[in-house]
């Protein structure tokens, strides 16, 4: 969450950043009101604790020499100053429980660099890699669920059968293809990120440590009968690793990655195209995921950024940079970085990672902090990407794969993964 004393210390900035991510300036005011009350409520309470306490020190001091008169006089007090404090600490946890939910349903500040811009529209594209337009003049490209279908390594009727809308089921050389991928992602960065097989359902704290509750219920999977959800990203586990630590300045930064299967109900999906491998309510991906000292945020920003555009290019994919604006950044976020892939089949670009900043938000949720040199504790700040997202790579390697005899061409990059260069007849 954000730091309240901002509210506080500099509302004009706070109300002006978070109105760039469309949070009423109402809210903030009203917000500051409860964080203002509550402040002189624990004044308050903290004078009125230290009169019980001055008054017991009184009461056992008289009572050593024998000055009953006084002793009885000053006792009277304690019970009208304890219902004084009981009164007050009721006060203050409904102060705390109001602020408290309006805080945890803020989102983090956008970084002054973000580009200004309330919606996608926006968003500015920072540079392109391996697309020309005249490449594709001319040519006829199917989408990659005609492509897999007639391949058989692709079933939409059964999946659908199985499980419903927004599932797939992939077959032989497409299940080899997505296991490929995954090991692919793995293997690049095994040498600057410690891997990690966490849990796939995590509690209701380890949830809202993200940002993704309370703010994202709606779009979460949540078993019946346990508190506990079904993951929408690597992310969440492994933020959560070091929740309620105090870490060493030194061992700064931990730099994480998973292989995780990862559920979203895309409760707003409805109006996008949702066929084939474009949007589902299941998928495979693998996350990276860096803590580290505020000073070194840029530095591993920029190589995270490197790692997660590493594989496309490996494989050969067209894609761009987009540098998201303050209205379209995500809940947690401070500045994002999309890498959308061009699908040419459906003549559309889709993002497969976002690489993001999350400055000290989530840290605050988790309270993770490290000890700097002076003795005191700060909060770390997150980073995380995606290194490989399979669905949409995997779609798009369909399209930009097909031969006219229907077989699927593969890159260089996947033959030892896949023991082959191509899906289908040849």
């Amino acid at each position: 969450m954000i730091n309240s004393k901002l509210i506080l210390q500099d509302f004009e900035n706070s109300a002006r950043l978070l109105e760039r991510k469309g949070v009423s300036r109402n809210s903030l005011i009203e917000l500051r009101g409860l964080l203002e009350n509550r402040q002189d409520v624990e004044r308050q309470l903290n004078d009125g604790r230290a009169e019980v306490n001055k008054i017991s020190d009184e009461i056992g001091k008289l009572a050593l020499t024998g000055k009953k008169a006084e002793m009885d006089q000053l006792r009277s007090q304690v019970p009208m100053l304890k219902s004084r404090v009981a009164s007050l600490e009721v006060e203050k946890k409904r102060l705390d429980d109001e602020s408290s939910y309006i805080l945890l349903r803020l989102p983090n500040f956008p970084a002054e660099d973000a580009p200004q811009g309330a919606t996608e529209k926006d968003n500015v594209v920072l540079r392109v890699h391996g697309y020309r337009p005249e490449d594709y003049e001319g040519k006829s490209y199917r989408p990659h669920w005609e492509v897999a279908t007639d391949l058989g390594i692709y079933d939409s009727e059964r999946a659908a059968k199985i499980s419903g809308s927004m599932f797939a089921l992939l077959r032989k050389d497409g299940s080899r293809l997505l296991r490929s991928l995954i090991r692919f992602g793995l293997d690049l960065n095994e040498a600057r990120y410690e891997e990690l097989t966490p849990p796939h359902f995590v509690r209701t704290e380890t949830f809202t440590a993200t940002g993704h509750l309370p703010k994202f219920e709606i779009d979460a999977y949540k078993l019946r009968d346990d508190d506990l959800w079904a993951i929408p990203t690597g992310e969440v586990p492994l933020m959560s690793l070091h929740r309620d630590e105090i870490l060493t300045a030194e061992e700064l930064p931990k730099r994480y990655m998973a292989y995780t299967v990862c559920w979203r109900r895309e409760a707003g999906s409805a109006g996008k195209d949702t066929r084939g491998m474009q949007r589902l309510h299941e998928f495979h991906k693998v996350e990276l995921l860096k803590l580290c000292r505020p000073e070194q945020i840029e530095v591993e920003f920029a190589s995270m950024l490197q790692d997660a555009e590493r594989p496309l290019q490996l494989l050969g994919l067209p894609y761009r940079v987009v540098d998201l604006c303050a209205g379209d950044l995500t809940f947690s976020s401070a500045r994002i970085y999309d890498l959308e892939v061009y699908s040419p089949g459906v003549d559309r670009w889709l993002e497969v990672s976002s690489v993001g900043i999350f400055t000290d938000f989530q840290a605050r949720r988790g309270n993770i902090r490290f000890r700097g040199e002076k003795g005191g504790t700060e909060f770390v700040h997150a980073l995380n990407g995606s290194a490989m997202a399979t669905p949409r790579i995997w779609a798009a390697l369909i399209e930009h794969g097909q031969q006219q005899d229907g077989s699927v061409r593969l890159p260089d990059a996947l033959v030892p993964y896949m023991g082959k260069s191509q899906i289908g007849p040849g």
